[in-house]
C-alpha cells in the first residue's frame, strides 16, 4: 500500500486524487467550534453531502474546538461529474467538470460556519485557514494516525476510554451498524476487529504525528 517511510510533506499542498490525507482544521484563534449535539450532527451531515463525492473516510474525531479525519482522495475516474445547475440554459455548463476536492473541503468548511454563525449570532471567520493537510505515505503510520485520532478525546482528557466518546469512529468501527466509513478496510489493516481492539487498548508511540500537528499549531 504504501512505502515504508514517512515524509512529511507541506499541509497546504494540493490534495492529489488517489491518495491518502490526514485532514485536521482547528476553530480561528482556538475558539469553540460544537457547543451542542446539533452541531457535530450538523457537521457530519454536511462531511456527508460535500465530501463523500471526493474521499473514502477510514477514521475522524470531532473535538470541541479541533477535528481530524483520515480519507483517500479517490482517484479522478471515480470522482462523479457535477450535475448541471437545474434551470441552466442548455450549454451553459459544462456537463465533463467532475468535482474537485480541494473545493469540496472548502465548500464543507463554509457552509458549516455560515450555520454556525447564524445560530450563535457571530460573524467573521471561523476556521483557521488554509484547512491542514498531511499525507499518509507508510502502513505503520496509518494504523497510528488512525489510534491518534481514536485517542484525541483522551489525550485531552473528555473520557478515560476512547469507547466512551460518542464523535469519532471508533464506536463504528468495533459495531457492525451501517456506515459511510471504509470499516473492511481499516480491520484488514488491523487484522481483524479483534486486533484492532488490541491495539487501540495499548498506548501507541504517536510523537511523530503530534509533532507534524502541534507544529503547524
Amino acid at each position: 500500500m504504501y512505502s515504508n517511510s514517512v515524509k512529511k510533506p507541506s499541509t497546504t499542498a494540493p490534495l492529489e486524487y488517489d491518495r491518502y490525507y490526514h485532514i485536521y482544521n482547528r476553530g480561528i484563534n482556538g475558539c469553540k467550534l460544537f457547543y451542542e449535539n446539533n452541531n457535530y450532527e450538523h457537521f457530519l451531515r454536511l462531511y456527508t453531502e460535500y465530501i463523500t463525492p471526493v474521499a473514502d473516510t477510514y477514521a475522524w474525531v470531532l473535538m470541541g474546538n479541533h477535528f481530524h479525519f483520515l480519507v483517500r482522495i479517490k482517484a479522478e475516474n471515480e470522482i462523479p461529474f457535477m450535475p448541471i445547475p437545474e434551470g441552466a440554459p442548455d450549454g451553459s455548463f459544462v456537463a465533463d467538470k467532475r468535482f474537485k476536492p480541494s473545493s469540496q473541503f472548502g465548500h464543507l468548511f463554509n457552509a458549516y460556519a455560515k450555520a454556525f454563525n447564524k445560530r450563535y449570532e457571530r460573524t467573521g471567520s471561523l476556521l483557521e485557514k488554509p484547512f491542514r493537510r498531511i499525507q499518509v505515505s507508510s502502513d505503520q503510520y496509518f494504523k497510528r494516525l488512525v489510534y491518534y485520532i481514536h485517542n484525541n478525546p483522551v489525550h485531552h482528557n473528555f473520557v478515560d476510554h476512547m469507547i466512551e466518546y460518542p464523535w469519532s469512529s471508533y464506536l463504528t468501527i468495533v459495531s457492525e451498524k451501517p456506515t459511510r466509513i471504509d470499516r473492511k478496510a481499516v480491520l484488514e489493516w488491523f487484522g481483524d476487529n479483534e486486533s484492532f481492539v488490541e491495539f487501540h487498548g495499548t498506548d501507541q508511540n504517536v510523537k511523530s504525528i503530534e509533532h507534524m500537528v502541534i507544529e503547524e499549531d
